[in-house]
C-alpha cells in the first residue's frame, strides 16, 4: 500500500512539473508567430570598413559606392584627413574588435524584418550600411524605407571607456544586443503620427502602444532590454507598480496638460521625479511602463490587430483595457 502510495505521489509531483513547464514555456513564447516563410533578406555594406581603410587612390571609389554619404560641397581634402586622424582611427579600430563581422547582428536583424513583414505584409527590408558617428548616441540609427544607418561606435559595451563620461542610464543601451533595439523602434517611429494629444494619459498611452509594438517585433528579447532598464531598475518599477499607479491618480496627474510631466516621467532620465525622498531609486520613463501595461492589458482583453490599437483614442483604450496595476 505504501509503495502504490509513493508511486502515486511521485506521479503526480512529475505531472506538476510538467504542467509548471508547459505553461512557462507557453508565457514566454506568447508573443511569437511563424515567420519562417518570409523573406527577410537585405544586404548589409560596411562603409565604416571601407571609408577607414581608403587611400587617396581609392577615394573615388568609396565615393561611387556610397554617393549619399558624400555631400558635393565637402572636398577630398577634408576625407583625406578625417580618414587620417588618429582619434578616428582609433575609433575605427575599438569597433572592429567589438563588430570583426555581423553575422550575428545580420541574424537578429532578420528575424526583426520578418517580423515587421508579418505584421505589415507591404515592408521590404531596408538596405543596411553601417558607419561611424563619433559616438551621436542620440542618432545611432537612421531609418527611411529604403535604407538604414547604424551606427556601430554607439554599441561598444556599457563599460567602455569611450564611455566614462556618458551618465550611467545612457551607457547601459550602449552594447551590442540593444543594436536591434534600436532598430525596431526606428521603425515603429515611422508607424506613428506625431502624438498632438497634452494630457499626460494621452502620452503614457501613446507610449506604451510603441512598447507593445517591440513586444510583437522583438518576441524573444526581454523587457529589461526592450525599455533599457538595469536589472535594479525593472526590480523597482515590477515591485511598485501599483504605488506609481495611485500617486498619478491621487494627484490628479492623468488628465494633466503640463509639459513638465513629460520630463518627470516619460522621457529618458536617470531616474523619475515624484519629489519623494528615494526618488533615485526609481528608474527614468515610468510613465512609459505604466502605458505599455495598460496597453498589453488591453490587448489581451480586445481581440484586434495592431493597426486597429495604433488607431485606438485614448479614452476608449483605457476603459477596455480593464488594467490593475499588479501588487
Amino acid at each position: 500500500m505504501n509503495a502504490n502510495i509513493q508511486k502515486l505521489m511521485r506521479f503526480f509531483l512529475q505531472f506538476l512539473l510538467l504542467i509548471s513547464l508547459l505553461i512557462s514555456c507557453n508565457d514566454k513564447n506568447k508573443n511569437t508567430v511563424d515567420v519562417s516563410h518570409l523573406n527577410g533578406d537585405f544586404e548589409i555594406s560596411r562603409f565604416d570598413v571601407d571609408f577607414y581603410k581608403t587611400t587617396k587612390a581609392t577615394l573615388a571609389v568609396v565615393k561611387k559606392k556610397y554617393p549619399l554619404l558624400f555631400p558635393s560641397i565637402t572636398s577630398d581634402s577634408i576625407w583625406l584627413s578625417k580618414i587620417n586622424d588618429k582619434d578616428e582611427q582609433e575609433l575605427f579600430t575599438e569597433t572592429q574588435k567589438i563588430f570583426p563581422n555581423l553575422s550575428e547582428e545580420k541574424k537578429q536583424l532578420t528575424a526583426l524584418f520578418k517580423h515587421i513583414k508579418y505584421y505589415n505584409p507591404k515592408f521590404k527590408a531596408p538596405n543596411v550600411i553601417t558607419l561611424l558617428s563619433n559616438i551621436d548616441y542620440k542618432n545611432r540609427v537612421i531609418y527611411t524605407d529604403s535604407l538604414l544607418l547604424i551606427s556601430l561606435d554607439a554599441y561598444l559595451g556599457k563599460k567602455h571607456p569611450f564611455y566614462a563620461d556618458y551618465p550611467d542610464y545612457i551607457r547601459e543601451n550602449n552594447h551590442k544586443n540593444h543594436l536591434v533595439v534600436d532598430v525596431a523602434e526606428a521603425f515603429i517611429k515611422q508607424q506613428f503620427p506625431p502624438n498632438t494629444n497634452r494630457r499626460f494619459i494621452d502620452r503614457m498611452i501613446y507610449e506604451g502602444k510603441k512598447m507593445y509594438l517591440l513586444d510583437m517585433y522583438l518576441p524573444l528579447v526581454s523587457d529589461k532590454e526592450k525599455i533599457g532598464y538595469t536589472e535594479d531598475k525593472q526590480s523597482w518599477i515590477e515591485a511598485n507598480e501599483e504605488q506609481v499607479w495611485r500617486y498619478f491618480i491621487e494627484n490628479e496627474l492623468l488628465y494633466a496638460t503640463s509639459g513638465k510631466l513629460t520630463k518627470r516621467f516619460i522621457e529618458n532620465a536617470p531616474f523619475s521625479k515624484f519629489y519623494l525622498a528615494h526618488d533615485n531609486l526609481s528608474p527614468g520613463r515610468v510613465g512609459v511602463w505604466i502605458g505599455w501595461e495598460i496597453v498589453r492589458s488591453y490587448m489581451e482583453h480586445n481581440n484586434v490587430s495592431l493597426q486597429q490599437l495604433i488607431k485606438e483614442n485614448t479614452d476608449d483604450l483605457l476603459k477596455k483595457s480593464k488594467y490593475k496595476p499588479k501588487r
